[in-house]
């Protein structure tokens, strides 16, 4: 399987500046690397043959001020968008592979629960199989975040619905997609949205179909708090 890994960092991280100050969340440290390299590391480790990220300005900024190296893998796209589903969308151009895989850079999980992902994903997207699906969405069991995209499935663990609706199951951060989501960008424009959660939202109206598989133990950074669990679940793996 070829597959292409893209990561989202080009958001403000407002919610988390008052723990870690003038530090842009990307280049926030979890276990002495920043969460931009770790997500990095963590997509090629989970097949991904080369990785392309899109930070704002600012980040890019402190990247070359601290004079700090990337792997050969990982490439930058700079850009100041709007909001996540522009971010998205100025990947468009730098996927190459039919399906890819996605990350927020603040998501953290388990290298074996990513890779559970990859593999469940790869099979239900395989060519011939029955009942295939277009791409996979890493779920996780809400344990009361705000502001979380809730999803239901069906009984064949197709996704039915994204959306504000509270249900048990919330997204993770991790996502395995078609490259011909980007087809849809004229609609979603067309449309007036201005997040990705509503843009997967509508891919899933649409008709996408996205395999629901749940993970363990995501956890999403966007306050104090979700720092201080991921730094403990990335202490507690590498002991």
């Amino acid at each position: 399987m070829i597959i292409d890994g893209a990561i989202l960092a080009a958001g403000a991280g407002e919610r988390l500046r008052p723990t870690v100050g003038p530090i842009p969340k990307p280049l926030v440290a979890i276990g002495g690397r920043p969460l931009l390299l770790r997500q990095a590391d963590a997509l090629h480790r989970a097949g991904a043959r080369r990785v392309m990220a899109i930070v704002n300005s600012e980040s890019a900024g402190l990247l070359d001020a601290d004079r700090i190296e990337l792997p050969d893998y990982l490439k930058l796209c700079v850009r100041d968008t709007a909001n996540s589903m522009e971010s998205l969308f100025a990947l468009a151009n730098h996927v190459e592979s039919d399906r890819f895989l996605l990350a927020t850079v603040d998501a953290v999980v388990a290298e074996s629960e990513l890779a559970r992902f990859v593999a469940a994903a790869a099979e239900s997207t395989m060519p011939g199989r029955e009942g295939r699906c277009d791409g996979a969405l890493a779920l996780v069991r809400w344990r009361g975040d705000r502001r979380p995209l809730f999803a239901t499935l069906r009984q064949d663990r197709t996704v039915a619905t994204l959306g504000d609706g509270e249900s048990t199951l919330v997204t993770a951060g991790f996502y395995f997609l078609p490259k011909r989501i980007f087809d849809f960008v004229p609609q979603a424009r067309a449309l007036g949205l201005d997040a990705m959660r509503r843009f997967l939202a509508m891919l899933v109206a649409k008709g996408v179909r996205l395999l629901g598989f749940e993970i363990m133990g995501a956890i999403d950074i966007d306050e104090g708090a979700d720092l201080d669990a991921a730094r403990a679940l990335v202490e507690a793996g590498s002991k």
